[in-house]
């Protein structure tokens, strides 16, 4: 399955195995397939149904550059779910911690269980500020140096436990070199999304069974801000992963695939 019109859009959607239904939605600026690299694996493995996609703004799904909001986005994870004959297990990191959020208050009917990762019910000032600067560069039409954003990147995704091993310190700048410092229409239209209002009272009418997973040394997003959210939602269960920044589902694998297989089958 690849390019899907949905919700008056195309979103390029992915599914693998059998079972139970999982949906997993990525954060700012990137693309479902990052999933595949540990998560996927590890629930086709505990048998499920799992399907990963592009948020709009992220091609090949429709980009939007004329821009979206966040219940937009919601609103394509819930189409992407009565597509697939849902409802599912939804599991979002970062932005799409928020999108799951969002989805479980207004189409409980959709989910039957949500994990929110690296996730926040409010604003933070210093996230905000790095995004808008990216914006303004993008607007200007300046170009960011591409060993600068691999650097930065790096900094401010990764915990330096990670960063303590120079070999795989190197292959993470690598990495990010290799994904390059250009921005999209649509992945600046998302960078925009973190100026919203505080949703931590409205996070206390959600009913579905929820899990938040906070990464110790995240700096993006810190851990206090997802245990605000676990905080608000009643009967949430918090758990926190060591030795891990915002994109601890990468660097921690093991440790976080353990929490989700473990929530997940106990719904």
């Amino acid at each position: 399955m690849a390019l899907v019109p949905l919700n008056g859009i195309e979103l390029n959607v992915h599914t693998e195995g059998s079972g139970d239904l999982v949906v997993l939605v990525m954060g700012t600026g990137s693309p479902g397939r990052v999933w595949r690299t540990y998560q996927v694996p590890a629930l086709v493995k505990a048998g499920y149904r799992v399907a990963y996609f592009d948020n709009r703004g992220i091609r090949p799904s429709s980009e939007c550059a004329e821009g979206f909001t966040l219940d937009d986005m919601v609103a394509d994870t819930a189409a992407v779910i009565e597509h697939l004959g849902g409802p599912a297990h939804v599991i979002g990191t970062s932005l799409g911690g928020r999108i799951t959020q969002e989805l479980a208050l207004t189409r409980p009917a959709l989910v039957r269980s949500a994990v929110m990762m690296a996730t926040s019910g409010r604003p933070e000032p210093v996230s905000q500020a790095w995004s808008q600067a990216l914006c303004d560069l993008h607007d200007k039409g300046v170009e960011i140096p591409l060993q600068f954003y691999a650097v930065a990147s790096v900094v401010r995704n990764l915990s330096q436990t990670t960063l303590a091993d120079p070999v795989v310190a190197r292959d993470w700048l690598q990495m990010y070199e290799f994904a390059g410092s250009s921005l999209g229409a649509g992945e600046r239209i998302q960078l925009g999304l973190g100026e919203y209002d505080t949703r931590l009272q409205a996070y206390r009418d959600i009913a579905v069974r929820s899990m938040v997973i906070g990464f110790a040394d995240d700096v993006v997003l810190p851990p206090r801000l997802s245990r605000e959210v676990a905080d608000a939602i009643p009967g949430a269960r918090y758990a926190e992963v060591a030795g891990a920044g915002h994109v601890g589902y990468l660097e921690r694998p093991d440790e976080v695939n353990r929490l989700l297989v473990e929530f997940l089958g106990g719904a």
